[in-house]
């Protein structure tokens, strides 16, 4: 397995997200154990303990031999730095389909466009994180797919980037911190991997 520091975008700095507010904060969905939109909240607020169940999304794309991608956040993120994750993880903006936000924050944080992405279910959790003190209270619809261009991390957002097959993800999951939500929405989401390839081990 072999990894890749983050390298600027030129430009990305001065982007403002559409469904950010002018004073900077971000709003979320809030749902029911149905995953039914119930109103709104602002992203952090929704993050305090004891957290307020959200929508989000969680991707997971494959290279050419099966492998997971997977990106180390970016050290200077309020929520779990520096930690290892999947392919890349968000909220969908108020009013917006949760695989238009999983196929946009690919673009923002990875600069690359998925090759092929599909849903692959939903999964409900509750983890608190012991180490920045926030909540993760979500309904994430899970997304798995390929990926085959070049990779241009944004480093605001991710710090490097791996690629590894089963073998390779275990030894890493039991050498470096992974986000409190990883194991979870990896095992919801293998069924759909091994129908993408099924020779690779997911």
């Amino acid at each position: 397995m072999s990894t890749h520091p983050a390298a600027g975008r030129p430009g990305t700095a001065a982007t403002v997200p559409l469904g950010d507010r002018p004073d900077g904060t971000i709003m979320l969905e809030l749902v029911d154990e149905a995953g039914t939109t119930i109103g709104t909240a602002e992203k952090l607020s929704a993050h305090l303990a004891p957290g307020r169940l959200h929508r989000a999304f969680s991707v997971f794309l494959l290279d050419e031999h099966g492998r997971l991608l997977l990106q180390r956040r970016a050290l200077g993120k309020y929520h779990s730095p520096g930690v290892w994750s999947n392919t890349c993880c968000g909220h969908p903006y108020p009013g917006e389909p949760p695989f238009a936000a999983a196929a946009r924050r690919v673009g923002e944080e990875l600069g690359v466009a998925p090759a092929l992405m599909r849903e692959a279910g939903t999964v409900r959790y509750h983890h608190p994180d012991p180490d920045s003190g926030l909540v993760e209270q979500e309904f994430n619809h899970l997304f798995v797919g390929l990926v085959d261009g070049v990779l241009r991390p944004d480093p605001d957002e991710i710090a490097e980037t791996a690629f590894a097959d089963p073998e390779e993800l275990a030894k890493l999951v039991g050498a470096d911190p992974f986000s409190v939500w990883f194991t979870t929405v990896l095992d919801a989401a293998r069924p759909g991997l091994r129908e993408l390839a099924p020779a690779a081990g997911w």
